[in-house]
């Protein structure tokens, strides 16, 4: 069962071209279901039936994981079964019409104007790493791009003069978007004063965002960087790699941007998954609401 199991990590990752993140979950997951299996005594895809697998999610249930890792789960076994019924290695598909439990989408956390102000003006520009830091913020905001898609970033997919970034999302699809005058500046600025003196001898390195080494930034790096000036800001609420980007989206439509080209722009394959900011602006203004009105 192993031996299936590598074929479709290596049909994800080659074929479909999933990032590493979604892969490793995909991994993890089946691991898992393929130990639950053997423990049942069942030691071919072949004899695996429906029951088997509702067994498999109560039994997850019972572990304590929450209904958004079951609905994983069964995203996660349903492209399996679906895959070896495709490769013919097995005769039928356990998984059909096994739906996954109902989820509350959790509205994202944004911060408002004021609090990306803060933060966009905490990173210090006497040296490298301010300036460094700077232009990463000011790019993840002035587009929404992925943090993932960030540090993907090479010298070339950015155009200053032009005004776009170019970059690669999930499944490889290119997306070129505007970058406003303020990311412009900055990243123009950290080109000029603050990658020549983190990339030292790496002058081979492509990588637009450097470490401390000169070698590409990775994104537990970034995280690092976004928690400490974070902090330095003064933010109480508690921020994610994305966060920046579900602010970036969220203010968009609260401007009256129109969903479909701000869909476009975050590079979301199904517009329901961008109609959450309009979920987050009408909450907004409930808020206000029922904050000012005298007969609310």
């Amino acid at each position: 069962m192993e031996g299936h199991l590598k074929d479709f990590i290596d049909y994800m990752r080659f074929e479909k071209g999933l990032a590493q993140n979604t892969i490793v979950s995909y991994e993890r997951d089946l691991k898992g279901y393929l130990h639950y299996l053997k423990d049942e005594s069942i030691l071919s895809l072949n004899h695996v039936q429906r029951a088997h697998i509702i067994q498999f999610l109560g039994y997850l249930k019972e572990n304590g994981k929450s209904p958004k890792t079951i609905a994983r789960h069964v995203a996660s076994i349903r492209a399996f079964h679906q895959f070896l019924l495709r490769d013919k290695a097995v005769d039928q598909d356990p998984s059909v019409h096994i739906e996954p439990p109902k989820l509350e989408r959790a509205l994202p956390s944004i911060l408002n104007l004021r609090e990306i102000e803060l933060l966009l003006e905490t990173p210090k520009l006497n040296d490298q790493f301010g300036l460094r830091d700077k232009a990463m913020l000011e790019l993840l905001y002035a587009t929404g791009i992925r943090v993932s898609e960030l540090i993907a970033l090479d010298i070339d997919h950015v155009h200053v003069k032009m005004g776009f970034v170019r970059c690669t999302g999930r499944g490889r699809k290119e997306r070129i978007l505007p970058v406003g005058q303020k990311a412009i500046e900055a990243i123009q600025l950290y080109l000029e004063d603050g990658r020549p003196y983190l990339i030292g001898k790496n002058s081979q390195e492509n990588a637009l965002f450097l470490n401390h080494q000169g070698k590409r930034l990775t994104r537990q790096g970034f995280w690092k960087i976004l928690k400490k000036l974070a902090a330095e800001a003064g933010i109480a609420k508690e921020l994610t790699p994305h966060t920046l980007r579900h602010s970036f989206a969220a203010h968009l439509v609260e401007n009256g941007a129109d969903l479909k080209a701000v869909q476009e722009m975050l590079g979301h394959a199904d517009i329901s998954t961008t109609q959450m900011y309009a979920q987050v602006t009408k909450t907004k203004l409930n808020d206000v609401y029922r904050k000012f009105h005298p007969r609310a």
